[in-house]
Parts: C-alpha cells; structure tokens; sequence
C-alpha cells in the first residue's frame, strides 16, 4: 500500500491509534476482569477517551478517530470472552461520538470535554441496554429495589428508576469532562516531549489473518444468517403470548448451538459463570416484591422471573457466541476487501501484527492504575516511530 496517498497515510495513522488503544484496552481489562472491580466498562471507556482526544492533538485529522475506533473495535472480535459484539459496538460509539462532537464545536476545550462526557455516558447507556437484551426489564425492578433497599437502611426516601439513572448521568458527566481534559493535556504534554527512541522488536510476518476461525470450527454464510433470524424470533417469543413455545424454541436452539459451537461455548462451562445467573435468580426471588404489603422474603413469582431471566441470558449468549464464531468467516473478510475497504483491511493487519509488541511496551496495568498520567503519556510519545514503522512495512 502506497503512503503517498493522504487517505492511505490517514489509515496508517489510524492503524497506530487503533493498536495502542488496543493495547491499552487489553492490559487495564484483563486486570479489571481478573480483579472483578465494578464498572470495568466505564474504567476502560476513560482512558480509551482519554487516549483518542490525546491522540487528537498530535494528529488533528478529521476522520482519524472513527477510523481508529473502527480498527480497535474489530481487533476486539479477537478477544477470548464469549461475546465480543457489546464491547465491540461500545468501543465503535465512543470514537464515533468523539469524533462526531469534535466536528461539530471544533478543536477546542469545549468540545474535549463534551465529546468525554458523551463518550464515558455511552458507556453507562451501552451497560444498561446490554444488561436488557440479556436479561430483559425484570432486571431493572430488582436493580431499582435493591438500590432502594440500602437507601431505607439509610433513613434516605426511596428513589424512582429516572432519578437514579439521573444521579448516575451526573457523575458520568463529571467523570467525562475530566477524561476530555486529560486528553488534551497530556496529548499537548507528548507534542512537547522529544520523542524517545523505543526498540520495536523485529518479528516475522506469520499468517495472520485477522478473520481467523479455529480450524476444527465449521463456518457458513447460512448459519450466519440463521443466528440474525433466531436472535429476534426467540427474543419475540419468550416476550409474547406464546412464552412456552419459545422456551422451547429456545432449548432446542441452546443444544444445536452447542453441538456445533462446543468450544466457542467453554465459557458456559465456569463455575463463575452458573454462580452469576444463580445469584440473579435468588435476588429476584428475594428483591422483587420489597416494599409490597404482601411482601414474603423469599418471592414465588420473583424466582420463577429470575429463571426466565437465566434462560434468556443462555439464548444471549450462546447465539452472540455462534454469531461472532460466524463473522469471522473467511467470505466476510474477502467481501470487505472487493468492497473497497483494502486500505482498512491493510490498516487493520498491521495494528493486529503489532499488538503483542505495543502490548509488551506499554506499562503494567497497575502502572496504568498508579499513574495514569505518566503511563498514558507512552504511547502518544511512540506514536510517530511506531507510524515510521508502519510505512515501511510491506
């Protein structure tokens, strides 16, 4: 790919922020993950904000941020987890939101800080939409009445749905105005900052494609298209009239699944796994008629919603884990290619070449945690030398 073209030099770039900002998503979330902190996705979303609006300042090109944001995102699709479509989509809104409210109020202090707000809120509004598509609205009440619970332990007056949703915009609109403003400090900090000579580790080209599938894995265009059926069809069932019909819809679709997914599918095999659907079963049965008159500790109908929550939440998992499985086909990566998107494609191969590199750079996800600041400020300074590494590739 020639560099010579300003939109092939513009993908380039964006090849750089795209696998730095992998990266970073990369050591800070598998710390999250194994630590098990709460509001892991909102931690991430602040400093890939952080990164993408610092970025910004080295190189102001319009454009570059949701290109970035595109790579990141599908370099997720790599990621171990069962379902990489949430992650994927929240990674893909924040670049877009950024990019978007930049354009919109221009390069300035105002904008940073709108665009974080709006990128760290996203995050907030992507958890809450996840945890409905997985578990349907029976999870807001009992979320509402636990919340409502510790507040009455606390002599405080019991809070509806919007305004708890309120108080928590509130801190996210705190929390994202300060990750607009870092970025821009610390992404004016790096411009300052003589670039440091980092050795890159030569490492050969093996095959790397990006679409890859596990080679015992059968892959088809038809079963792609019948997980895009059945997601909608099971969802609408189970919601409907005819509830007993989808759970049976849904226990069939969850053995196919199973027989052809077995080792997308491990996921379902972790005790942490069962044990997070059993504890959303027993706090729907002890939480979802508090604050009725009839009100028993242990609730009939509350358990009986919490094992309908746990069936769905297996039909949400298992058809994202078979849909991911299915939009790594080898097809849908040559498709892309002769749709015109060769430049992404190129863009993309490097950034995923380069990651266990970037990764191995970059400070310790307690580094980050420490001083995220200082840490931050090392992949902005390695950006031109990894860009310099990137046009010489062939």
């Amino acid at each position: 790919m020639k560099t010579g073209n300003p939109d092939n030099e513009l993908w380039l770039k964006a090849a750089v922020v795209g696998g730095l900002w992998a990266s970073v998503e990369i050591i800070i979330g598998s710390f999250l993950h194994n630590t098990r902190i709460p509001f892991a996705g909102s931690i991430l979303a602040f400093f890939g904000t952080v990164l993408l609006i610092g970025f910004y300042q080295l190189w102001p090109h319009r454009g570059l941020i949701i290109r970035a944001g595109f790579i990141t995102a599908l370099m997720k699709s790599v990621s171990p987890s069962a379902i990489i479509l949430g992650p994927m989509t929240g990674i893909f809104m924040e670049a877009l939101l950024i990019e978007l409210f930049i354009l919109m109020l221009g390069n300035n202090l105002v904008s940073y800080a709108v665009s974080g707000v709006f990128s760290l809120s996203s995050a907030l509004l992507h958890k809450i939409i996840s945890i409905i598509i997985v578990y349907g609205f029976n999870i807001v009440t009992i979320y509402v009445n636990i919340i409502n619970f510790g507040l009455k332990q606390l002599g405080i007056d019991a809070a509806s749905d919007i305004q708890i949703l309120a108080a928590l915009l509130v801190v996210y609109f705190v929390a994202g105005s300060v990750a607009g403003l870092l970025g821009f400090l610390i992404g004016k900090k790096a411009l300052n900052i003589k670039t440091t000579e980092v050795f890159i580790a030569d490492f050969k080209k093996h095959n790397r494609e990006f679409f890859s599938v596990d080679e015992t894995q059968r892959t088809s265009l038809w079963l792609l298209i019948i997980h895009i059926l059945s997601i909608p069809l099971g969802l609408f069932l189970v919601n409907s009239s005819l509830k007993n019909e989808g759970f049976v819809f849904i226990g069939l679709y969850l053995i196919v699944t199973g027989f052809f997914y077995r080792k997308t599918l491990r996921r379902l095999r972790k005790p942490v796994f069962w044990s997070q659907l059993l504890i959303i079963v027993l706090l729907s049965a002890l939480f979802w008629d508090i604050g009725k008159a009839d009100h028993h500790w242990i609730s009939e109908k509350g358990f009986f919603i919490g094992l309908e929550m746990m069936i769905r939440a297996l039909f949400i998992i298992a058809a994202f884990s078979a849909l991911s499985v299915e939009l790594r086909n080898k097809h849908i990566r040559l498709f892309i290619t002769h749709i015109g998107f060769g430049r992404f494609y190129h863009g993309l191969e490097l950034a995923f070449g380069a990651l266990p590199v970037m990764i191995s750079l970059l400070p310790s996800s307690k580094e980050i945690l420490r001083s995220p600041m200082r840490s931050l400020l090392k992949p902005l300074i390695m950006a031109d030398q990894w860009l310099e590494f990137f046009r010489n590739e062939k």
